[in-house]
């Protein structure tokens, strides 16, 4: 059994003092493949020397993170477009719009947005959406942004049925953790409605631990708690769901 965390920070501060354990623990517990989103240049660095110490396990993307667009984002997306002329990437993530922390900079915020679609089009990426109080905002950018050449995932997906619906309609898997354990989460109330086909796995780590970490540092390896809540959900077994969405994360990222 393979299990794919498609989005975790594995890079981050938190796990600053046992991260080759944190990562061995979630090896050892078959989460193999890690799929390590981008927030800024400032941990370019730390992405890179990951995907060093872990090669056949860390997969890098390449973005701007919408609450890093800041005074310089023109002077981020320059380096964000420069390292993709330079290397392979796995996707353009994470990107998208975030009002929970500022509105002030929403239109800079849709203007990096639509730069980086182009470019995951450019180079056949696939893009990974954080989306934050703005799911009106979001769609509005992919329904002018629409094409077969756009796909990726809505990452943390929090909504609703009806707005999980239209994200698959835009060709977007949905980037499913610990949320979905949550008494308050929601999803848990519609989201066996969704076909599997239309579903990964992701932890989001050091952010969202599933229950019962709910409030500590969360892992990769805690992605399987976020498997057997989808598992009863789904009335259907681990083993299954850790197969399906792993071939669904390999049909979006190629690898």
């Amino acid at each position: 059994m393979i299990i794919t965390d498609t989005h975790t920070h594995l890079y981050s501060e938190a796990f600053a003092e046992d991260r080759a354990e944190m990562i061995q623990r979630a090896i050892d517990a078959n989460v193999t493949r890690f799929f390590i989103p981008a927030i800024d240049s400032t941990y370019t660095e730390s992405m890179l020397q990951l995907e060093k110490d872990f090669p056949e396990h860390v997969f890098l993307m390449m973005g701007l993170h919408p609450t890093s667009v800041k005074d310089n984002y023109k002077d981020e997306l320059r380096l964000v477009k420069d390292f993709l002329a330079k290397r392979k990437f796995c996707a353009i993530g994470e990107i998208g719009i975030d009002l929970y922390w500022d509105t002030s900079t929403l239109d800079i915020q849709i203007e990096a947005f639509r730069y980086q679609i182009k470019l995951a089009k450019q180079y056949k990426l696939p893009i990974v959406i954080h989306c934050r109080e703005a799911f009106d905002e979001i769609f509005e950018v992919l329904e002018a942004e629409q094409s077969d050449d756009l796909f990726g995932i809505f990452h943390c997906f929090t909504g609703t049925l009806e707005q999980a619906q239209k994200a698959i309609s835009y060709n977007m898997k949905l980037g499913i953790g610990g949320v979905v354990t949550f008494k308050n989460g929601k999803i848990d109330q519609f989201i066996n409605q969704i076909e599997l086909k239309h579903i990964v796995l992701e932890t989001d780590a050091p952010y969202l631990s599933p229950k019962p970490y709910r409030g500590k540092r969360n892992e990769s390896a805690y992605i399987n708690k976020v498997l057997e809540k989808l598992a009863e959900l789904y009335n259907t077994g681990v083993e299954d769901i850790a197969n399906i969405t792993t071939e669904n994360s390999k049909a979006i990222f190629g690898i």
